[in-house]
């Protein structure tokens, strides 16, 4: 039973929100470098629900690390975030995305360098959509990033959720390699 315990503990974020059949909650597909830790950030965010860790944005079905790793599958490691949005705004969200990696370099992250480390937005629908967009002008706008910001933005089709070693990573390996921290920018929410 306590091992039980444990296992669910583990899949739930540590924001001190419980689900329940009652509450809304929306989705949302980023890509912002190694996917260790986005998940890490994103899950400490009030009004996230859930996350998991996987793969987007490209063309070979059913990606696995070994393939993504490449970079010649187009996908990214990606998050997939499902959020209360009566918490968290999909606007909010997206402005603590480009607090937590460098939204500017094309293809990298910290040492991570390939397309697979993309800074990606893939969007559910048109009101995702035009969000993005009007975030990705706010933060430019703002004069807090040195170089314009080359997000890809694309219509989501499809995700591939990593290997189970890879969810929750840095929960299980405290000591693992991220690039990842919160920058403190004003981006003119």
């Amino acid at each position: 039973m306590k091992r039980i315990i444990f296992i669910l503990a583990t899949l739930l974020p540590l924001t001190g929100f419980t689900m329940t059949h009652t509450t809304p909650s929306q989705t949302a597909y980023l890509a912002g470098g190694c996917f260790w830790g986005m998940e890490e950030l994103v899950r400490k965010i009030p009004g996230v629900i859930a996350t998991e860790v996987g793969y987007t944005g490209g063309t070979t079905p059913n990606a696995v690390y070994e393939q993504v790793k490449t970079g010649r599958t187009g996908h990214a490691e990606s998050l997939k975030i499902i959020f209360n949005p009566e918490k968290l705004s999909y606007r909010h969200l997206l402005f603590e995305f480009f607090r937590m990696h460098n939204p500017t370099t094309r293809n990298q992250q910290g040492n991570d360098i390939g397309s697979q480390y993309r800074s990606a937005i893939f969007y559910l629908d048109e009101a995702q959509q035009h969000t993005a967009m009007e975030v990705i002008k706010i933060a430019e706008a703002s004069g807090e990033l040195k170089s314009k910001i080359v997000t890809e933005v694309a219509q989501f089709r499809e995700f591939y959720r990593a290997e189970e070693y890879h969810q929750q990573y840095l929960i299980k390996h405290p000591g693992g390699y991220t690039c990842h921290y919160i920058r403190r920018l004003n981006l003119g929410e």
